[in-house]
């Protein structure tokens, strides 16, 4: 069975020529891109800024891990310090959650746009076969002719989309989410930077 799968998987990438390998390999590192991003991109937490911060000073720590209670903590650690530019400090210790919530969203995205254009490129290649086959009228050479042409335009676009669809659908939710945190991140520091420490809700 096994092996039989592993015959058919070589099979289709033998039929779409030399584009099939990058195919694959792009698809590796995309799945292996969003499986990061969508693990680093947790909040650790249901709860809104305010009521995160609330919970951390009055030493009610949040059950998750994630990257607004890690934010959260360092701002309440360096508010509690007495620093006075604070804002200052808080970017700087923000700076690693925002680099995280940032890795590989470019990657992603550049795989995305580029798969597509990759299947394309076999498909103007199992054309170009096409066409050569019908100039030679060589309709059943050993490198398949018009049939095998036309296999390999077909094979090379399917697998294109098949790397690009679903990753832009997933990258998509994943930006959102993102910028999501992105936004609770800068409410964290606008939070803090006010004065006082009542982070109640009014």
């Amino acid at each position: 069975m096994q092996q039989s799968i592993f015959q058919e998987f070589i099979g289709y990438m033998q039929a779409g020529g030399w584009v099939m390998p990058p195919l694959v390999v792009l698809l590796l590192i995309l799945w292996f891109a969003i499986g990061y991003r969508w693990a680093a991109l947790k909040r650790g937490t249901k709860r809104g800024a305010r009521n995160l911060l609330e919970r951390i000073e009055n030493n009610k720590q949040p059950k998750g891990e994630g990257v607004l209670v890690r934010a959260a903590r360092k701002g309440i650690a360096l508010k509690q310090s007495g620093r006075l530019d604070l804002r200052a400090f808080l970017d700087d210790a923000f700076a690693k959650e925002e680099k995280e919530i940032r890795k590989f969203h470019v990657l992603i995205t550049t795989i995305v746009l580029v798969s597509p254009l990759l299947g394309l490129l076999g498909t103007v290649i199992g054309m170009i076969e096409t066409f050569d086959s019908l100039g030679d009228m060589s309709l059943y050479s050993q490198s398949g002719g018009i049939a095998g042409g036309i296999s390999q335009a077909l094979f090379t676009t399917q697998m294109g989309l098949a790397v690009s669809i679903p990753g832009l659908v997933i990258n998509g939710i994943l930006s959102r989410r993102q910028k999501d945190m992105q936004l609770e991140l800068a409410q964290i520091k606008d939070i803090l930077c006010t004065e006082g420490t009542d982070y109640a809700l009014s």
